[in-house]
C-alpha cells in the first residue's frame, strides 16, 4: 500500500490534527526534552502493525527488505530529534537523513549540546570523536524521538518503537537461515509476540517464564559459537585435519542449538505449551512425626461458637474418631491450619467461604476434612499464583470442600509425589484442572470438576490415577493422557469407572502419544519425496545437509481413534485390545496439525470400548519398543507378565454427553 492519508488514516495520527500520542518525562536529567511514549502499545496495535503494515507474507530472508520499504513510507528523512540511548549515556541528537536499507539513522549532535552518563569522560569532544567513528549513523531502535504535539512526527515515532520491539523481543539471530518456504509472521511473530503478552499478562508460570528465557540466551550464546566455527571453516582448509576436528565440532554445536530451538518453539506455541506443560515444581520438605509423637486436629471456622463445638466434639472429635491424646488447635484461616501440620495431622473446616492469597503446600501425610457439605465449605483463591493445591504427601487425603480457582496461571491442583485422595469434592477451575504428574497416584470419587480451560485431568507417563463416579464437564477437553512411550517413563495407570464426562469443549479423552515408527517412516517419505538431499555447496555444508535429513521429523497431528464401536460386554475388555492389536495403524498423511470431527455416538457408554482399544494399543506398542530394547542388549527372554505395560485397569461405565469433538480422540507428535 502507498502512503497516503487514506490508507493511514486508522493507524497513528497520519491525516489529523495534533498528536495522538502521549508524551513521557524522561528520568535523570532535567534539561532533557520529552520524548513520545510508544512503549505500552497493546497486542492487537502490534499485531496489526507488524501483519498489515510491515512484514506481511515476507518470508525470514526478506524480513530487513520489507521493515525498509516500510520506514521509507512513513519515516520524516530528517527534521526531528531523539535521545540515542545506550547502556553508558544517553545524549541528544538531531536527524538529518536516513539509510533506510541499513535501518540506520544520521544524526548530528544537538545544539546546546546535553548529554548524561554513568561518569564525565563523555564531553562534547568525545561524543564527536565517537560519532566520526560510526560514520555519523546510528541504529533506528537506539534512537527515541522527541514529543512533538503538532503530529507530523506520531508516524517516526511508531515506526521506530514497532522497528525497536521487534528487534528486542521477535527476531533471532537464527531466523535469516529459516526456511523460506513457510510465511515468517505466522511461524514466528505471531507465536512470540503471543507469548510475550501472556508473559506480560501473568498467564505464563514464572518458572516457565525463567525456563524460556534461560534457553533463549543459551542458544543465543550456542549460535554466536557455531557461527564462529563455520567461519573459520570457511576459512581454512576444509581437508586439513584442524578442519576436520571444526568440521565435528560445528555439528555438535549445531545439533545442541537445533534441539534448544525445538524447545522454545515448543513454549511459543500455545496449543503445545498447554500440551506438554510445565513440570517443575517448588522443593517442598515433609516435616514428619513431630518430637514428642503427638498428633494435632485443626479446627478451621471463621467463627467459634458453642453449638459448634457441641456438633464438633459429637461427630469429629469424640476419642473414638480421633484417638486419645490428639491436641486441638483452632485456626480462622485454612491455609494457616494446613501449614502448622505435621505427619498424620487432621484438618476440619467448618462450613464458611474462606478467600486465601497464598499456595497449600502439603509435603506430608495430612488429612483436609470439610465439616459439611462441599458447596458450604468454600475454599477460594485470591490473586494470580502460579499453583493452588501442591500436593507431595505419601498420603493426603481432601474430602468435602469446594476448591475455587480465578484468574489463574497454572491447574488447581497438582499432585507431584506420593498419593492423594479426594473424596465428594467441588472444582471450580479456570486454567488446567487437576494434574497427576509422573510417578504420583491420584484417587479421585465422587467429585466434580468444570470450567478448566485446559483438561480437567492431565494424566503423565509414569503416574496412577482413579477415576470414580466423578463429573467432569465444561472444560477444553475432559480427561488428557500423556503417553510418551520413553524408555525412561511407564504408560501410565487409569481406572475410569461409572464417570459422566459431558459438555466438554473438545474430547471426552484425549490421549497424547508419539507417532509409531512407521508412521514417521510415512511421513518423511511423503515430507521428501521429490526433494534432492543433496546441497551444494562446500563439503561442511554437505554434511551438514545429510546430517539435517536424517534428523527424526516430529509431527502433529490430531486424528480420532479407530476401532471397535460396539459397547463392551462385562468381562470383554481384553477382547477389546486384542482386537485394535491387530489392526494396521493409521497412515500419517501430512505433517501439519489437523483435526477430525467425529460425531457423538449414539449410546453415551460407547466410548469406553473405544478407549479401552486406542490406550491397550499403545500399551501393546511400547511393550514392542521395550521387547526391542532388551534384545539390542543381548535379553533374548523376558516374562511377558513382568514386561506387560497396560495403560489401563480398567474403563468401564463411563458416560460420554454432548463432549464437541466426541468421547475420544488421539494427538500424534
Amino acid at each position: 500500500s502507498d502512503g497516503s492519508g487514506d490508507t493511514w488514516s486508522d493507524y497513528g495520527s497520519r491525516g489529523k490534527a495534533g498528536t495522538a500520542l502521549g508524551r513521557t518525562v524522561p528520568d535523570g536529567n532535567v534539561l532533557f526534552p520529552d520524548i513520545f511514549h510508544t512503549e505500552h502499545l497493546l497486542f492487537y496495535e502490534r499485531f496489526r502493525a507488524y501483519q498489515d503494515y510491515i512484514l506481511a507474507d515476507c518470508k525470514a530472508s526478506e524480513v530487513k527488505q520489507f521493515i525498509a520499504e516500510y520506514l521509507e513510507k512513513v519515516l520524516e528523512p530528517s527534521g526531528w530529534q531523539a535521545i540515542w540511548r545506550t547502556d553508558v549515556f544517553e545524549v541528544v541528537v538531531e536527524v538529518v537523513d536516513v539509510d533506510y536499507s541499513a535501518l540506520k539513522a544520521v544524526v548530528q549532535l544537538s545544539d546546546p549540546f546535553l548529554c548524561e552518563s554513568c561518569d564525565s569522560s563523555f564531553t562534547l569532544e568525545c561524543m564527536q570523536e565517537l560519532l566520526e567513528l560510526k560514520e555519523y549513523q546510528i541504529l533506528l531502535q537506539e534512537l527515541w524521538v522527541v514529543y512533538d504535539d503538532s503530529g507530523e512526527f506520531d508516524q517516526t515515532a511508531l515506526a521506530i518503537e514497532h522497528v525497536r520491539f521487534f528487534y528486542q523481543c521477535i527476531w533471532r539471530t537464527w531466523d535469516e537461515e529459516e526456511e523460506d518456504d513457510f510465511d515468517y509472521f505466522v511461524r514466528c511473530v505471531e507465536p512470540r509476540l503471543r507469548l510475550h503478552y501472556d508473559i506480560l499478562e501473568h498467564r505464563v508460570p514464572s518458572g516457565l517464564v525463567t525456563d524460556y528465557q534461560n534457553l533463549l540466551s543459551q542458544c543465543e550464546e550456542l549460535y554466536e559459537k557455531f557461527l564462529n566455527v563455520r567461519n573459520s571453516i570457511s576459512a581454512s582448509d576444509s581437508d586439513s585435519e584442524v578442519g576436520n576436528v571444526s568440521m565435528v565440532e560445528g555439528l555438535k554445536l549445531y545439533e545442541k542449538v537445533e534441539h534448544l530451538k525445538q524447545k522454545l518453539k515448543l513454549i511459543e506455541n500455545p496449543l503445545l505449551r498447554y500440551v506438554f506443560g510445565y513440570q517443575k515444581y517448588r522443593s517442598l520438605q515433609a516435616k514428619g512425626m513431630r518430637a514428642a509423637g503427638t498428633k494435632v486436629v485443626h479446627v478451621v471456622s471463621l467463627t467459634v461458637k458453642p453449638s459448634l463445638l457441641q456438633l464438633l466434639m459429637r461427630d469429629k472429635l469424640c476419642p473414638e474418631s480421633c484417638g486419645e491424646g490428639v491436641e486441638l488447635q483452632f485456626h480462622n484461616d485454612p491455609l494457616t491450619a494446613v501449614n502448622a501440620c505435621y505427619e498424620g495431622d487432621r484438618v476440619i473446616i467448618c462450613p464458611g467461604h474462606y478467600v486465601v492469597d497464598g499456595v497449600f503446600c502439603i509435603a506430608d501425610s495430612v488429612e483436609l476434612e470439610g465439616y459439611g457439605l462441599p458447596d458450604d465449605i468454600v475454599i477460594e483463591k485470591e490473586g494470580k499464583g502460579d499453583n493452588f493445591f501442591d500436593c507431595t504427601g505419601a498420603n493426603i487425603k481432601i474430602s468435602s470442600l469446594k476448591l475455587v480457582q480465578h484468574d489463574a496461571v497454572e491447574g488447581i491442583l497438582n499432585v507431584h509425589h506420593g498419593k492423594t485422595t479426594l473424596e465428594n469434592c467441588v472444582f471450580q477451575c479456570e486454567t488446567t484442572g487437576i494434574t497427576v504428574r509422573t510417578s504420583a497416584e491420584l484417587l479421585m470419587k465422587n467429585s466434580d470438576l468444570y470450567g478448566a480451560k485446559g483438561a480437567g485431568v492431565e494424566i503423565y507417563p509414569g503416574s496412577t490415577c482413579t477415576l470414580l463416579h466423578n463429573g467432569i464437564h465444561h472444560c477444553k477437553e475432559g480427561i488428557l493422557i500423556k503417553n510418551f512411550l520413553d524408555e525412561h517413563y511407564d504408560v501410565p495407570k487409569i481406572t475410569m469407572l461409572s464417570n459422566v464426562i459431558h459438555n466438554n469443549e473438545g474430547y471426552g479423552v484425549v490421549l497424547v502419544r508419539p507417532m509409531m515408527p512407521s508412521e514417521v517412516k510415512d511421513a518423511s517419505a511423503q515430507r521428501t519425496k521429490g526433494e534432492n538431499v543433496k546441497a551444494e555447496g562446500n563439503e561442511f555444508q554437505d554434511f551438514l545437509m545429510m546430517w539435517l535429513f536424517c534428523m527424526p521429523l516430529v509431527t502433529f497431528l490430531l486424528f480420532p481413534a479407530l476401532g471397535n464401536t460396539q459397547p463392551p460386554q462385562s468381562g470383554d475388555e481384553t477382547a477389546c485390545i486384542e482386537g485394535v492389536r491387530q489392526e494396521q495403524q493409521p497412515e500419517c498423511v501430512t505433517d501439519e496439525l489437523e483435526l477430525y470431527e467425529r460425531a457423538e455416538t449414539s449410546e453415551p457408554t460407547e466410548g469406553n470400548c473405544e478407549i479401552a482399544n486406542e490406550l491397550g494399543a499403545a500399551s501393546s506398542e511400547e511393550t514392542k519398543m521395550h521387547k526391542k530394547r532388551l534384545s539390542k542388549l543381548d535379553i533374548t527372554e523376558a516374562d511377558d507378565n513382568l514386561m506387560s505395560q497396560d495403560m489401563f485397569v480398567s474403563v468401564e461405565g463411563n458416560q460420554f454427553k454432548w463432549n464437541g469433538k466426541g468421547s475420544f480422540g488421539s494427538f500424534l507428535f
